[in-house]
């Protein structure tokens, strides 16, 4: 039986997975790795922690299923998208921690850019915002302040990419220097269009362009590894996707009007808009689904920057919880909200508000109020901005959306998964893999090494889910509804 590796990098651990040809989970390993925040709106990874980790990863893992170490067929990489790392040519060590997509320190040059009227242009050329979730940014900032290593990117000395490529350029031993369309769609450097690199954004943000990465083909070959002597002879790396558009890709969302919701740290609604570039006025962000045999698909997609992240805070900050499994029990404990919001603009608000300068609040805070109604405030909150979303891409897409198809590590929260299905009056068919971002990589990778021969093909797998039908009456739906608006506007 041949199997597929599959490397899924997110934002708070990184996971190895070998999956058979088919897409049956065979088995996992995760690695955790720290968080920093070195300033108030400043997040970092350690880049070498990550890459450490990913071989411990890997090696727990071919530990635990030795019967198929000399099965597998390729590598797959899934990632964080919009994360970055500058590492050295010669050896492909980090430069400097990982800027991660939350922080905001690019903020200033975002705000000069859109006072000076560059809003319209970027936006026709990456289907994107200014904003400094996306990586342009934040290399400015980082060029400017680390001189050195400014000077070492335009000598060549240095290298910069998102995670997928670093992975790549330490796995295959500094000989292998790519990304995918995907993730360079998210770093506002990347025309969506032309499908290339583009010189007007690069010198507008000061990026030397030989610094950046070859663009490939999700289901393209980059180079071969033997995972640093884990693997008695090498594989080829094929299928690399960011997490997103991998889980887009997963969930079979092929055709025109299916979209997903991934809930993981920050929560992505991507919607399927076709084979033709088109551009929102609301909020709503266009990007690059997959690019498949000379094709291009595109997407409409919402970025909510805190979803699973609000556990985490709760967590760890006001340690309310000890698991992110006991929000579950602890919302249900309550009939409902009491009339608490919790509105988690922690590092601003994304879609559809894209106000950075937002700061979270609790409002409707009563006697009456226990940790009961703050963390059912925290679930409610995500299905709250994911009806945001879905209603502005919905409109601006002119398509009935009747299904959405819902990925991550909350879809366990039944809870959240039914509060979804009621705010948004659609069904919420939710995975019971939690790791479609990693299958939709090793689909790209399968189809890249022809087991596979068309995307239709990867339409016959069987994938299990559970559905959630909405059943709250709409005048209570409503009525909560315009609470959360409420609460939004006090804190905008």
């Amino acid at each position: 039986m041949s199997a597929i590796l599959a490397i899924d990098q997110s934002t708070s651990a990184t996971k190895a997975l070998l999956f058979d040809t088919e897409g049956y989970l065979l088995d996992r390993t995760s690695a955790e790795h720290r968080q920093y925040y070195p300033k108030p709106g400043w997040v970092e990874h350690d880049a070498e922690a990550i890459y450490q980790n990913t071989l411990e990863a890997l090696r727990a893992l071919l530990e635990k299923q030795p019967q198929h170490k000399n099965d597998v067929v390729c590598l797959s990489i899934t990632n964080q998208r919009e994360t970055f790392v500058v590492f050295e040519r010669s050896t492909g060590k980090p430069l400097y921690n990982a800027i991660v997509w939350q922080c905001r320190r690019g903020e200033t040059l975002c705000e000069k850019l859109i006072q000076s009227g560059h809003s319209e242009r970027i936006q026709a050329l990456t289907g994107l915002k200014i904003d400094t979730y996306f990586p342009a940014s934040k290399i400015s900032w980082l060029c400017e302040n680390e001189p050195s290593i400014r000077h070492k990117l335009l000598s060549g000395e240095a290298l910069l990419g998102t995670i997928d490529t670093y992975l790549i350029y330490r796995l295959t031993g500094c000989t292998v220097f790519a990304t995918d369309q995907t993730n360079a769609s998210r770093t506002l450097l990347y025309d969506i269009g032309r499908l290339e690199w583009n010189a007007e954004l690069c010198e507008l943000f000061g990026v030397p362009p030989t610094a950046l990465a070859d663009v490939r083909d999700s289901s393209a070959q980059f180079g071969t590894t033997n995972l640093e002597g884990l693997l008695d002879r090498p594989i080829p790396i094929c299928g690399v996707m960011g997490d997103s558009q991998a889980a887009l890709f997963a969930e079979r969302c092929f055709f025109p009007g299916t979209a997903k919701v991934t809930f993981g740290t920050g929560s992505s609604v991507l919607l399927n808009i076709g084979q033709e570039m088109r551009l929102s006025n609301n909020g709503i962000v266009t990007t690059i689904g997959w690019h498949y045999q000379g094709v291009t698909t595109y997407a409409f997609e919402g970025i909510i920057n805190f979803t699973g992240a609000t556990i985490a805070w709760l967590q760890d900050q006001l340690k309310l919880i000890d698991d992110p499994r006991e929000t579950q029990a602890l919302a249900e404990a309550v009939p409902d909200n009491a009339g608490v919001y919790l509105v988690p603009a922690f590092v601003g608000l994304s879609a559809p508000y894209w106000q950075p300068n937002a700061k979270a609040a609790i409002v409707g805070l009563t006697p009456a109020a226990n940790k009961n109604h703050i963390v059912r405030a925290a679930l409610e909150s995500i299905a709250y901005q994911v009806k945001d979303v879905l209603d502005l891409m919905s409109g601006d897409a002119g398509i009935a959306m009747r299904r959405i198809q819902a990925d991550g590590g909350m879809v366990n929260n039944q809870f959240l998964m039914q509060f979804c299905a009621d705010m948004t009056q659609f069904v919420v068919r939710a995975s019971t893999l939690p790791e479609l971002s990693a299958l939709g990589a090793v689909f790209a990778g399968a189809l890249g090494m022809d087991i596979y021969r068309a995307i239709e093909e990867l339409e016959s797998l069987e994938l299990a889910y559970i559905d959630y039908t909405p059943h709250s009456d709409l005048a209570s739906i409503q009525a909560l509804y315009a609470g959360w608006q409420a609460a939004v506007q006090r804190v905008l």
